[in-house]
């Protein structure tokens, strides 16, 4: 059984921001989620390349910022979720 590992994409005007300048989009996975298992997993569900994984760790939740290689724009991927 396969585990989910992207929990929710998170969405606030400093991120919506982020989407636009840093190509950056943000979601909310398990605290035990590893920042290769978050990659891996953007990569094969939304057909991209991922350049960089950094994670914040808020109680119980791990927020993992996704940057976009530049070919691979993230205000696309944030219309296709309905960000924007």
């Amino acid at each position: 059984m396969k585990t989910i590992i992207l929990e929710k994409i998170k969405s606030t005007e400093k991120i919506v921001r982020q989407i636009e300048i840093e190509n950056v989009v943000v979601f909310v996975v398990d605290r035990a989620v590893k920042k290769e298992d978050v990659k891996k997993e953007v990569e094969s569900l939304f057909n991209v390349k991922v350049a960089k994984v950094r994670t914040h760790t808020l109680k119980n939740k791990k927020i993992a910022y996704v940057k976009l290689k530049p070919e691979f724009p993230a205000g696309d991927l944030a219309t296709k979720l309905g960000l924007m």
